[in-house]
């Protein structure tokens, strides 16, 4: 018989016992921490009724009484002709009114490299859908550069896509083209955005019918979770260009008349239409702190569930309704009784309005009457009108702004009427503002519930909070500020914005406007730097840079696009490496994130073009680097010799990295640094951060020069005009490599349908994409053989090259065709 376990056996067993224990327990928590990890919003992008572009212009537009609703456009015959003020007509639509956008016909194409024929067959709702993705992003200070293939995944709603119908006709199917299906099939919105941004993480096109958006939002705060992806987009679209669904949604009596959406009114008789395009940059919170992004708020949990067996396929459904809601609260691990207000669908119908009310009572009611503070309802459909596919995000960024500035907006005119008599409005707790109010003062958190559903029966909730604004960085000394674009006369205008906008602000949140518009924006060909330790010295340096700059004929400030990659700059370093230390002590003083700990060891020259490498610019080294003069400088020269030289613009560039004395250091990097940036170097200027800074969301984004492209819409009856755009030209006769040039260049800008071509830009620049392409050999080879293979081809070299090589390949093959008739051995 074996002895017993001593008592210190037994002891150390227990004790590893609880330490598994103890570490399993850790882990759960975790688990579950990662399950319910927040989400932040930090950056959003929208077109809405009528002319919101921003958001500080929907504020605008919440915190006053207009509505959105204007006549149907000129530009939208097919729903004019379907007009008849008297319901019930067979094939006629009885609404002449609602929210619609202006100018959707107008796109930015040269900006994502996209043809003009291209452009012309896309759909207006993915093109505005680049321009708010863009611009959701440049406020969160993501910048987008294709070559990083940033890890951002794409979810977007949309509910139709009807631009085009006008283009079919089956008596005449020439005008089909193979844009066809890739402007218009509703996978394609979000995956055009992926593949002109470069980006890597998922891509997902959804259709849930009116709570399409919201929709993506859960699928979106799913993803960032499981860590799926690091950034993610989601929002969606809504345009109305057709009349058959116009039509449909009259015969079933589902549209107010007056076209309007009259939530939770007693005139409430069916919702009206609108028009939007909505996209948001969300992240994770922990990750988007750690970045020194803009948290606008906070998603803390979501829900999506399905109306299942309920009345109807189209009939909203209470008691689904109501789990989504608890399901959604569960999430966000918030009790009813902190909810101060939900953006609900209201979609101003008789059947709809109770149902949701019910609903959210049967969730909030008890809490909210226990606690004695109403709860606040309201809608914005009643002012912009039922966005369909895109509702869902328009509600989103309403709720998203009332929790940033802490107002609840007015939800209903005091000219409205009574609040429906079927709700039971004094046993609920519930209200609807009449004029706008401060978020309830004795709640102590600002939360706010989302509530969607859709005629497919899917419901969605989402729980949002407020997050307190961090505190803007103190200026600290000199900013470099760079800006770019792709063209001068945008250039030029975002110069004057951001001029402007220096001389409004001040002083305050110059290091973060400076690191924004430094690390938070991709650079491109026409560029300008700026150095100066105020906003009025950067502002009037701006200025002085419009005052100067070449004009063109239009009167417009230019800049020369950017030189070829330069070649990496020489640095020299000579001098006391004591003094050197100091030099970089200051650098490290006024930009921390430039200290390297890794290279604590390394020789003072080593560590400073350690921290150049880490600005993206790649050195050489001089004779004289790390080398110590050994002898005392003399009277009013640098202690240090530290300078930057390199070849552009057919001269010798030179500038100091070390001045007198080393507190002029940072300055000194800047002016090297702008002068680079201005000559094409790639530089990665995140290390330049000022103590404290954070990417600031409320900067002017890229300025778009949109130009008009768009298929009309032929009245009913009328013929449509041929497709055009097929015709060939004539081919020179001999074959000489110059005309041959000329004559592949008219070819390929008669496939792209482009006015005109720049030979300098690349095959990709211009527009060319593999349908392009195919179709321009084609067109090439009915005339010429071409020896060349497809691998033989590169497509980033400039037009007139590739051209060239073309022609070149196309004399050579036909010098080495046999002459008809020859007699060979």
């Amino acid at each position: 018989m074996s002895d017993p376990m001593d008592t210190d056996s037994i002891r150390s067993l227990m004790e590893g016992q609880l330490r598994l224990s103890h570490k399993l327990r850790a882990r759960i928590a975790e688990l579950e921490e990662e399950r319910h990890a927040p989400v932040a919003v930090v950056g959003m992008g929208l077109r809405l009724p009528p002319a919101i572009n921003s958001p500080e212009e929907y504020w605008e537009f919440l915190c006053g009484t207009d509505t959105a609703l204007a006549p149907l456009p000129e530009d939208r015959p097919g729903l004019r002709a379907v007009y008849d003020p008297v319901p019930g007509k067979t094939g006629r639509s009885y609404v002449d009114r609602a929210g619609f956008l202006d100018r959707i016909a107008d796109f930015d194409a040269g900006f994502f490299g996209i043809s003009r024929r291209e452009a012309r067959l896309l759909d207006p709702q993915q093109r505005m859908l680049l321009e708010t993705g863009w611009e959701a992003l440049e406020r969160a200070g993501i910048a987008v550069r294709r070559s990083d293939r940033l890890d951002v995944g794409i979810y977007l709603g949309m509910m139709t896509s009807e631009y085009s119908e006008r283009n079919e006709d089956r008596s005449d199917m020439s005008r089909i083209d193979p844009y066809y299906i890739t402007g218009g099939g509703l996978s394609f919105g979000a995956g055009r955005i992926s593949h002109l941004m470069g980006f890597s993480g998922p891509v997902m096109g959804v259709e849930t019918a009116c709570s399409s958006s919201m929709t993506t939002l859960h699928l979106a705060v799913r993803g960032l979770r499981n860590r799926e992806c690091r950034y993610a987009l989601a929002g969606g679209a809504n345009l109305l260009l057709s009349a058959s669904l116009m039509v449909s949604l009259c015969q079933t009596r589902a549209l107010s008349p007056d076209g309007r959406s009259k939530s939770f009114l007693a005139t409430a008789d069916g919702y009206g239409r609108g028009e939007g395009i909505g996209m948001v940059a969300l992240m994770r919170l922990d990750d988007a702190e750690a970045e020194g992004r803009p948290v606008l708020a906070v998603i803390r949990g979501t829900a999506v569930n399905h109306d299942g067996a309920a009345s109807g396929l189209t009939a909203p459904n209470g008691p689904a309704q109501q789990e989504v809601i608890r399901a959604a609260l569960a999430d966000a691990r918030i009790d009813p009784a902190e909810v101060g207000y939900v953006e609900a669908h209201g979609t101003g119908t008789v059947l709809g309005d109770p149902i949701e009310v019910g609903a959210l009572d049967g969730v909030l009611g008890e809490a909210v009457r226990r606690r004695g503070t109403p709860l606040s309802i309201g809608s914005v459909k009643s002012r912009i009108g039922h966005l369909e596919g895109a509702s869902g995000i328009a509600s989103v960024m309403k709720t998203v702004l009332m929790l940033q500035h802490g107002v609840i907006p007015a939800a209903a005119d005091p000219g409205d009427g009574e609040l429906n008599p079927h709700i039971p409005w004094q046993q609920m707790g519930f209200e609807v503002p009449r004029t706008a109010r401060p978020w309830p003062a004795d709640l102590s958190r600002r939360i706010a519930g989302i509530n969607s559903f859709g005629m497919s029966g899917t419901n969605v909730h989402a729980v949002l909070e407020s997050r307190e604004p961090v505190p803007t960085a103190p200026p600290r000394g000199p900013e470099l500020l760079t800006l770019s674009a792709k063209d001068p006369e945008a250039l030029d205008r975002l110069a004057d914005e951001i001029g402007s906008l220096l001389r409004r602000t001040g002083d305050e949140g110059l290091a973060d406007l400076c690191h924004t518009l430094r690390a938070g924006r991709a650079a491109f060909a026409h560029r300008l730097a700026v150095t100066g330790s105020t906003a009025r010295e950067l502002a009037d340096a701006l200025a002085d840079w419009r005052a100067t700059a070449p004009r063109n004929a239009a009167g417009t400030a230019g800049a020369a696009g950017s030189a070829p990659q330069p070649p990496r700059p020489v640095l020299t370093v000579a001098g006391p490496e004591g003094a050197l230390e100091q030099v970089l002590a200051e650098l490290i003083a006024a930009h921390p994130d430039l200290a390297d700990p890794e290279t604590g060891d390394r020789n003072p020259a080593g560590r400073l073009r350690a921290m150049l490498d880490r600005l993206g610019v790649r050195t050489r080294p001089g004779k004289a680097d790390g080398t110590p003069v050994g002898r005392t400088p003399e009277p009013g020269t640098p202690a240090v010799r530290a300078e930057l030289t390199w070849e552009a613009d057919g001269s010798r560039q030179t500038l100091p990295l070390a001045g007198e004395r080393p507190q002029d250091a940072p300055a000194l990097l800047h002016t090297a640094l702008a002068a680079l940036f201005t000559h094409g170097a790639d530089l990665r200027p995140a290390a330049l951060r000022a103590p404290g800074a954070r990417f600031s969301g409320g900067l002017p984004t890229y300025p778009f020069r949109r130009r008009r492209y768009w298929i009309d819409e032929p009245a009913a009856g009328a013929p449509r005009p041929a497709a055009g755009g097929a015709a060939g030209h004539d081919t020179p006769g001999a074959p000489d490599v110059p005309a041959l040039t000329a004559w592949l260049m008219e070819e390929l800008r008669t496939v792209l349908q482009a006015e005109e071509l720049d030979p300098g830009l690349s095959f990709l620049e211009v527009g060319g994409d593999s349908f392009i392409s195919t179709l321009f050999i084609t067109r090439v080879e009915e005339r010429h053989e071409i020896g060349l293979t497809a691998d033989q081809l590169s497509l980033d070299m400039p037009l007139h090259d590739l051209m060239a090589k073309l022609a070149e390949s196309i004399v050579a093959t036909a010098a080495a065709a046999p002459v008809a008739g020859a007699v060979t051995a």
